[in-house]
């Protein structure tokens, strides 16, 4: 085999393995992050079985916010669903056939969703009717799981009848996941009330279901800039760093409107669309969220840094928010003022990531764009003499990931600059010169 048929096969591997990665949604900063979907068969029905059907949300960073989740699947053979606690089938299909009781859903391909808060008492399970919004694992672990109830007919009804549904989808609330095949698994172990007595599923199966931004959109959905207290310097985020022009975050016809427009203040501006699309303010990178990094302050023993996440979609506010930050120094976090951290340790040993997110009731919900649309928060850090400096960019975070989505970074060259850094360069240049010269009058003297 030649060199070049070497490197080939190598160029078509790497291509390949980056496929994988899209494919899969492998996270570096959450490599175990998943959601995972469970069928608890928990009774026989003559023509079927009632399951309890349970999402986990095993994503630290990364939830499911309003309007929520939709899941769907293909039923093997020609199930119905009876019916359905705590949701409900978007669709009901052509049930003509059935004379007497009409199923819920008669879909070959049902998609279901998660009800509103507030319904009756009798349509409700544990961890059902939250409009479909699902906390990270991370930040809120007893909101991370979802559930629904729901009895199949014209199924199987023993463990080797059963067919297993296929080719599951999972939109939260938009594209970017995708699901594995159901796969059977020891049944589920419940135990009573009073722990005395456990009980088992009759049948389990889960289905795993990881996220890939590439799939969400080829577009970033937010940027970083930067600023230091020893550089007047601000370093914007890049133009068009969420896709200028291409009109899925712009408002109607790719637009957007001014934040001091008459438009931006008339009534039903922030009135979300159906199709989810955003109303932006108008800026040069066209994102709907912009986080800035400032080094605020420098102490003998600590420095600080300043956060501020801004929203410039008027149509979308953002609960139960959550900002990560990779960065050296957050292994050595003293304080944090005004939101909650928690650190992120995907590879044990390793502690340089960590998650932000809002102090309940206070500033875990991220308003629309407008005079409210920000949030900000200041870390203090202990210094350690081995790595700590302010020169060539180490105060600034390595990635920022903004609701579970990578941010836009500015261009390494552009980060703010000690302002004695390019006077020293040149006054080595201005010795260097100096001492030639000097050496030269002396040899010319001799």
């Amino acid at each position: 085999m030649g060199l070049r048929d070497s490197s080939v096969l190598l160029a078509l591997a790497l291509a390949l393995a980056y496929c994988s990665v899209a494919v899969v949604g492998y996270d570096p900063l959450d490599p175990r992050g998943n959601i995972t979907i469970k069928w608890d068969v928990i009774s026989w029905t003559p023509d079927g079985y009632v399951a309890m059907v349970a999402m986990s949300n095993y994503q630290m960073y990364r939830h499911i916010m309003a309007p929520g989740w939709t899941v769907g699947w293909s039923w093997a053979k020609k199930e119905v669903i009876w019916s359905i606690v705590g949701a409900q089938a978007t669709e009901q299909g052509d049930c003509s056939k059935f004379k007497g009781g009409v199923p819920h859903c008669c879909k070959r391909t049902p998609a279901v969703v998660d009800l509103l808060p507030g319904v009756p008492y009798n349509q409700q399970i544990a961890n059902c009717c939250k409009a479909g919004v699902v906390s990270a694992y991370g930040q809120d672990q007893a909101g991370s799981v979802s559930a629904f109830q729901v009895s199949v007919g014209l199924a199987g009804t023993t463990n080797k009848t059963v067919k297993l549904p296929k080719n599951f989808t999972l939109m939260g609330p938009g594209p970017g996941y995708t699901c594995g095949p159901a796969t059977i698994v020891p049944s589920t172990v419940y135990w009573t009330p009073d722990h005395r007595r456990r009980t088992q599923a009759l049948m389990t199966w889960t289905v795993t279901c990881t996220y890939s931004q590439q799939l969400a959109s080829k577009y970033p959905s937010c940027c970083v800039s930067f600023s230091s207290f020893y550089n007047d310097t601000i370093v914007p985020c890049a133009r068009c760093a969420c896709g200028c022009g291409h009109g899925g975050h712009a408002g109607p016809g790719g637009g957007c409107i001014e934040g001091d427009s008459k438009r931006a203040l008339s009534p039903g501006v922030n009135t979300p669309r159906k199709d989810g699309q955003a109303l932006l303010q108008c800026t040069p990178h066209l994102c709907p969220i912009r986080v800035h990094w400032h080094v605020k302050l420098n102490y003998k023993d600590y420095w600080r840094a300043k956060i501020a996440i801004t929203n410039f979609n008027y149509r979308m506010n953002y609960t139960q928010w959550t900002l990560v930050a990779q960065h050296p120094n957050l292994d050595n976090v003293t304080e944090v003022f005004s939101f909650q951290y928690k650190p992120l340790l995907p590879y044990g040993s390793i502690n340089d990531t960590g998650m932000f997110y809002g102090l309940k009731f206070y500033n875990d919900l991220l308003m629309e764009a407008g005079p409210f649309g920000n949030v900000q928060s200041e870390v203090l850090m202990r210094k350690d003499a081995r790595t700590f400096t302010f020169s060539q960019g180490w105060a600034f975070p390595r990635k920022i990931y903004f609701n579970g989505d990578e941010c836009k970074m500015p261009p390494p060259d552009s980060y703010p600059y000690l302002p004695n850094a390019a006077p020293a360069a040149a006054s080595q240049l201005i010795v260097s010169a100096a001492a030639s010269a000097f050496l030269l009058a002396l040899l010319l003297v001799a």
